[in-house]
Order: C-alpha cells, then structure tokens, then sequence
C-alpha cells in the first residue's frame, strides 16, 4: 500500500515552490526585464543557429556542384591519357577535399555519413553512368570515403574525398554578436523602465497619502493609458477629500446642536428639588457631553492635524507633562530621561502620552515614563508602563479600535469612551510615528510610542 499522504509520512520538500522562490525577482521591472531579455537572447540564438545552419547548407551543396563537376573532368582527362603519364597529373587534379589515386583503394563498408552519401550521388550523377561505381568508407578518425571505378583500359582508379571542415567564422563576428546582446538588454531595461515609472509614481503618491488626504496630485500625462489612470487617481483622492471633509461638517454640526440641549438639561437640573436624582442626571449629561467632545476629537484625527512639525527638547516636554500630573496629586514618574531634541508635532505628541498616562493611572493606579534611543540614532522609544492586570494578547489590537471597551481585564466603572487609544494610534499614525501595546514580563500593560528623530 502507499504510504504518500499518510499521517507521519515523510512529506517531499516543496522544490517547485523553493526554486520560484529563488529565481522569480518580485519586482514588475525585474520580471518584465527578464522576460523580455530572455525572449530576445533566444531569438537571437536562433536566428543565428539557422542563419549558420543555411549557410552551411549552402556551401555544402555549391561544393558538391563544384566536385561533381570538376571529378566528371578530372576522370575524363586521365581517361584519355597514356596510363604512362597519369601518375604526371594526378597532383595538378588534386584539390583540398580530394585527390585521385591509380589503384584499387582501401577497401571498408559502405558510407554512411550524410555529406559521404551526398557527394557520392553527386559524384554519380556527374559520370553520367560512364564507369561502373563502387564505394566504401575508410576506417579511420574523421570522414573518409573512397570511390573506385576501371577506366577503359580497365586500369583502376580510386577517387579519396575527405570533407573539408566548415568554413570558419570571421573574427569580428562574435564582438558583433555581444554588442547586439548589449544592445538589446540597454533596450529591454529602457522600455521596461519607461513602462513602469508610472506605476512605480502611483505607489510613491499612494505611500504618501496620510490622514491629512492632502498627498500632491499625479502628472497627467505620458501615454494615454497612463494619464487616465493619473486622473482617476487624482478623482479618487479629491472624492475621498470630500466626502471626508463633509462628514466632519456633519459631525461638527450635530456636535454644536447637541451642546445647546445639553445645556438647556444642565440648567434644568440645577433647579430640581431631588438631589439624588439631579445629580444622577448631571453625571449623565457630563458622559453625554464628554462622549461627543471625544467624537468630535476622534474624526478630526482622522481627518489629521494641521499642526506644523517643529524642534523640540524632548526632555523638557516630557517633564513638564509629568510635572503636571505630579503637582495633580497623581502618580507618575519619568526615568530614565533622555537627552534628545526631536521634529514632531508637539501637540499631537502630549495627547498620545496624556492618553496613555491617563490609561495607565485610570487602570494601574500609577504610571512609569521612560525613553530609550534606538541603536542607529534615527528613532526614540517612549515606554508607558502601568501595574494593573494587563489585558489579554488577542486583545492587544482590539483595543485601538474606536469604541472597543474591555469587560473583565479592566474594570469598566471607571469610565471612559473607549476613544483614547484610538484618537492615540491616529494621531500617531499622522505623526509617522508607531503605537503599540504589549504585557509587560514583569507585569502590566507597556504602551511604546516609537517616534522618529526627525519628521
């Protein structure tokens, strides 16, 4: 019974899939590139081998016209000659293929070579059936075949051919072939570049679309294929502006009616008799009012932010941020401290780390700063680390989605939108900057801001 396919059965390594791993390039200019040097290359070789191949076709059947000709004469000549003075001849009829000898010959097998077959039926043909013919090959390296015929005083006559070699190549020819082959690869990486500048233009702009939506327009021109597709592109980020820009009008709008009724409610508890149930109802028009204000400030960072990027000491920043919840009777410490002037947008960076000290007091009860510098100097690292419970690995990216809130890792009473995380990872997002949350060895949720040293 086979065993191919059985449970613990030794499965083959995926060979197929190993090499197209290693030769196929990933690029489109790679592939393109190849493919179309490759096919150009063996075209060329072909067109070569049977350019050689015609030629060498040709010579062979000019020379057999030329020997079946000039043996006709040769044999006709000696003929007719004293059989005193043939031997006299014999080197002036020589040529360089063959010769005559006055005798029977070597005797050997029948020929089989093709070019022995082919000169002997030329050879026949040209006697016109005058003498009776009889032919074999020599034994020996190489081609080698004699004819033997009587003349008509019955003497005999050995006709030697040895085929000539092909006719070498000139020496120019093979520098014109490479030049050809260099000529047609410097052609191949031209048009395949030319052929996918554009789509190598539509990634670099595509990349370059951040939350602002304000990433610069494609030139619409080139080929006709090329500049539809520009201005399609170019539509597609107008329409996606634009629809952006007027769910944010929308969203500001119901925000700005809201605050009125919401006020009007306020006023009205104010004036209520109940006391419990005033303040019951003044805690939910304070959720109520926060809940849009944390709306609001999430669609605007998706919008993006029009702050500027500007020079900043990092160190002072994050100081000041922990000197503030310090003298707030709150605790947060900030080691170790960091040298480092930093490009980023400073607002959008006290927000990101507001939010995440505010997590981490809100479920560990304190929160612990630290900075650290990568080892190539071209980003730093800001570590929020909390002593709560943490939250469960699968939830680790949950989290950041707006409205997500946890249900037993974190006590819900507290509080909250379920925004923070979520108006800090957009926000990062537009700073070009990375937000990640991980469970740290020791115990706790660490938040990691990595942020680059220069925007």
């Amino acid at each position: 019974m086979s065993t191919l396919g059985a449970p613990g059965a030794p499965r083959a390594p995926d060979v197929t899939g190993f090499t197209r791993a290693l030769y196929w390039p990933r690029t489109l200019f790679a592939r393109l590139a190849l493919i179309l040097c490759i096919g150009l290359v063996l075209s060329q070789v072909l067109s070569f081998t049977l350019t050689m191949t015609e030629r060498d076709d040709a010579t062979a059947t000019m020379m057999t016209d030329y020997i079946s000709r000039e043996v006709a004469i040769s044999v006709a000549l000696l003929d007719h000659l004293p059989a005193a003075e043939r031997a006299q001849w014999l080197p002036q009829l020589a040529r360089r293929s063959y010769g005559f000898i006055l005798g029977p010959g070597t005797p050997g097998e029948p020929p089989d070579a093709s070019r022995s077959r082919q000169v002997e039926a030329a050879i026949t043909a040209g006697l016109a059936g005058r003498y009776a013919l009889t032919s074999n090959s020599v034994p020996g390296v190489g081609e080698h075949l004699q004819i033997h015929l009587q003349l008509s005083d019955g003497s005999p006559l050995t006709i030697d051919f040895r085929p000539a070699a092909a006719l070498p190549l000139s020496n120019w020819l093979p520098a014109v072939m490479v030049a050809q082959l260099v000529v047609l690869a410097l052609c191949c990486w031209l048009a395949v570049r030319v052929a996918t500048r554009p789509l190598n233009e539509l990634a670099r702009v595509a990349d370059a679309l951040g939350p602002d939506l304000k990433a610069e327009r494609l030139a619409e021109e080139g080929p006709s294929e090329v500049a539809r597709a520009a201005r399609a592109f170019n539509a597609m980020q107008e329409r996606i502006a634009g629809h952006v820009a007027e769910r944010m009008q929308i969203l500001a709008a119901i925000s700005h009616d809201l605050q009125t009724p919401i006020t009007r409610m306020r006023l009205r508890v104010d004036v209520m008799d109940d006391n419990s149930e005033a303040a019951k109802l003044t805690q939910d028009l304070r959720e109520m009012e926060q809940l849009v204000k944390e709306g609001v400030a999430y669609a605007r960072t998706l919008h993006g932010t029009g702050e500027a990027p500007r020079r900043v000491d990092l160190d002072a920043l994050l100081d000041s941020l922990v000197c503030d919840y310090v003298d707030a009777g709150s605790p947060v410490s900030y080691d170790p401290r960091l040298d480092v002037a930093i490009v980023t947008r400073v607002q959008a960076l006290r927000r990101i780390v507001g939010n995440l000290v505010d997590n981490a007091l809100k479920y560990g009860g304190a929160a612990a700063i630290a900075v650290s510098e990568s080892a190539a100097h071209d980003a730093v690292t800001i570590a929020v680390r909390d002593h709560g419970p943490g939250i469960p690995e699968e939830a680790l990216e949950k989290v950041f989605e707006p409205f997500y809130r946890l249900e037993t890792s974190r006590n819900r009473g507290t509080g909250g939108t379920g925004l923070g995380l979520a108006i800090s990872r957009q926000l990062a997002v537009a700073m070009g900057a990375q937000l990640t949350l991980r469970n740290h060895p020791q115990g706790g949720l660490e938040a990691r801001l990595v942020l680059a040293r220069a925007a």
